[in-house]
This record gives C-alpha cells, structure tokens and sequence, in this order.
C-alpha cells in the first residue's frame, strides 16, 4: 500500500512537472518576421520610345530648290526616358540612326538636330544628334550614321514625349547650313512605337 502511494505522488509530481516545462516552442500565432512586401514597391519606369522619321527637302522652310533637292533619308530616334514613380522624367538618352540618299556625290553633313517646332514652321536647336562636319560623307550620295548615348535633358525628353508632332528632326549640308532635309516626329508618314514602361 506504501509503494502503491509513493508511486501515485511520484506520477503526480511527473506530471506536474512535464506540464510546468517548457513546451515545445509553440509557434507564435503570426511570426514577427520583417513582414516581406508582396509586391516590391518600384521607384519608377524607364521606357524606350522609337521615332522613325521620314526625311525631305520639301519639308524645310522654305524648302529646298538646289541640288540637295534630291536627295531623302530616314532618321530613326530611340528615345530612353527614366520616370519617377510620379511619371515624370528625371533623365534621358538617345540614338539616333541616320540614313541619307540621292544627294550629290561628295555632299557633306555637318549637322543634325531635333528643334522644338511644328510643321510649316523654324525653331531653334531643341536636341543635338552630335553630328560633326566629317562624321556623313557621301562619296556616291548615299550613307548613314549612328550617334549613341547622346544626353537628352528631362525636360526636353518630357516635351518631345508629350508632343512629337510638335518638334521635328533636320540634317544640314554644306550646301544647306540651315537645314537640307527635315521631317516631324509624329505626322507626315512618321512611325511611332511608345515601347513598354520597365519598372526599376
């Protein structure tokens, strides 16, 4: 009867002490972890825009009557703007490929630029294409050239995006310092693709 009691308190105090012990770590309701964003918050976009603009001395004002009248081209700008999660641009770059035809052999280029005008009208210098007088010789009037990285400033890169039809691209030639063929960005058989925002 003795041993039949110790063995009773001997259970008790086992099972008083089990229950006192620390339990295995339960685990907390919710895990005080950094909480993990589900979907990571972006600061921005940079999106890639592509103007493919056709290129003609009639579309110079006034337009051209020499020998550069016969000439064309093509000038492809991509345009890479860099946006704040606000969707304004904070900075830009471009290329710009230039494709001339049908000029005069030996004609030289000896500047490009986009400027800030609609059609019919003259405006000042908006965007170098970085061209230099020697960069686009045509020994038998055809030729092309490739400028990358040119620095584009965010406002002007914001202007060009809001309204391309309101800006054009020239090249001008010796023989036409002030602009030899010209066309619009938008409008006039100008192609446009607006690119995908990437997010950063």
């Amino acid at each position: 009867m003795f041993r039949m009691s110790v063995l009773i308190v001997g259970l008790g105090i086992l099972a008083i002490g089990c229950s006192d012990s620390p339990s295995s770590p339960s685990s907390p309701s919710s895990p005080s972890s950094p909480s993990s964003p589900s979907s990571p918050s972006t600061s921005g976009t940079n999106t890639t825009t592509t103007f493919t603009v056709p290129l003609s001395p009639a579309n110079e004002v006034p337009a051209i009557t020499n020998a550069d009248a016969s000439g064309s081209g093509t000038a492809i700008i991509v345009l890479t703007a860099t946006k704040d999660s606000g969707g304004t641009v904070t900075s830009a770059t471009a290329n710009i490929q230039i494709t001339v035809s049908g000029f005069p052999a030996g004609t030289t280029f000896t500047d490009a630029h986009i400027h800030n005008g609609a059609a019919g009208s003259n405006a000042g210098i908006f965007v170098s294409a970085t061209l230099a007088a020697g960069d686009l010789t045509l020994t038998n009037g055809s030729g092309s050239v490739t400028k990358n990285g040119i620095s584009v400033p965010a406002d002007r890169a914001a202007a060009i995006l809001a309204n391309p039809a309101g800006h054009y691209f020239n090249v001008h030639t010796g023989l036409n310092p002030a602009g030899a063929i010209r066309g619009q960005l938008a409008g006039g058989g100008a192609s446009l693709d607006p690119g995908v925002s990437v997010p950063y």
